[in-house]
């Protein structure tokens, strides 16, 4: 907190730093002998009619009335990383977005509105990194009659917890009722040393999607737009590890310059804490570090715990998290 020369705690934050990361304190409790505050990082995302609005790295948005502000200034906006390969949120999503491709996108400005029937939010989504070129109203009208036009809802992508992260998107989207429904993270880490955890089973790799690792698949019923999708990506690898019943493991790799991701990873529930997952990710990992490749990156759903821990013990770690945010219902639809 920001503490005068005469040890006062002060505000050094106004209206005019929305958008900018800040630290805050306010006061909770005043009825008490003991004053309690309660302390906030994260993004001014509005400061309007004695309220402000910060958006914390994981996309939960904080209101905090001006009158219980005790302290607060503006902190980098983005901490030093200790580990692993360094990256700007930019050129993340970038890669994730060529690592998953619709079948069909449209550019609006700066914006990419992405679609492919249904399958999977991120190739049904708008990713917004700029400017629409139009006022926020004016663009999410045209979002919404874009996908309207194909049958679909309109998400749009957003992001929060890095440098360039959409803290005040988000917040708008909000304000103007767009639904948050999925939050996960995206993790990076370096590649060598997901490498290096080679198992004793034989994985084979593949450059398409054969019946037998689709069948272990979590996404049932893969249809011809599906498989464009998991087959869309720079330089694409399927892993198997053949079982007794089909795949006991599988994964997906995207290659991508000097980044690797890694999806689909999925194990025979029989076969679980065998460490197949590890020994997948191995394998395709020595493919990618043969292509040139030397960080990696995985998303992960923020409650997935044992999928974490295992990212975790590989050596990544969280970058930023990204949400979906679907558009409000449409008066009289009786959708919830």
């Amino acid at each position: 907190m920001e503490i005068s020369a005469k040890g006062r705690l002060e505000v050094r934050i106004t209206t005019a730093d929305v958008g900018k990361r800040v630290s805050v304190r306010c006061l909770i409790e005043s009825s008490v002998p003991e004053e309690k505050f309660t302390d906030t990082v994260g993004v001014l995302t509005s400061w309007d009619d004695g309220v402000l609005l910060i958006t914390r790295k994981n996309g939960e948005s904080v209101r905090i009335a001006e009158s219980a502000l005790v302290a607060g200034k503006v902190v980098p906006s983005a901490p030093a990383r200790r580990r692993g390969p360094a990256a700007s949120y930019e050129e993340l999503a970038r890669v994730a977005a060529r690592a998953w491709r619709p079948v069909e996108s449209e550019r609006l400005g700066e914006w990419e509105l992405r679609a492919a029937s249904g399958f999977t939010r991120r190739a049904n989504s708008v990713l917004p990194l700029g400017d629409p070129g139009l006022p926020l109203d004016e663009a999410l009208s045209v979002v919404r009659r874009w996908y309207g036009e194909r049958g679909l809802p309109a998400y749009v992508q957003t992001a929060t917890g890095a440098e360039g992260t959409q803290e005040v998107l988000s917040a708008e989207l909000e304000r103007r009722g767009w639904v948050r429904e999925v939050t996960a993270d995206l993790w990076i880490g370096a590649l060598a040393p997901v490498a290096d955890r080679a198992g004793g089973t034989d994985v084979v790799l593949s450059r398409q999607a054969d019946e037998a690792w689709l069948a272990r698949y979590q996404r049932k019923g893969v249809s011809e737009v599906a498989l464009r999708v998991l087959g869309s990506g720079p330089s694409v690898w399927f892993a198997t590890v053949p079982g007794d019943d089909g795949p006991a493991a599988i994964g997906r790799c995207v290659v991508d310059g000097r980044w690797a991701s890694f999806a689909a990873v999925e194990v025979d529930p029989a076969m679980r804490r065998r460490g197949l997952a590890t020994t997948v990710m191995s394998a395709l990992a020595r493919r990618a570090l043969d292509e040139g490749a030397s960080a990696a990156w995985l998303q992960v759903e923020q409650d997935n715990a044992g999928a974490r821990a295992l990212y975790a013990g590989m050596g990544f770690a969280a970058h930023h998290a990204y949400h979906h945010y679907r558009e409000p219902a449409a008066p009289g639809s009786g959708q919830s």
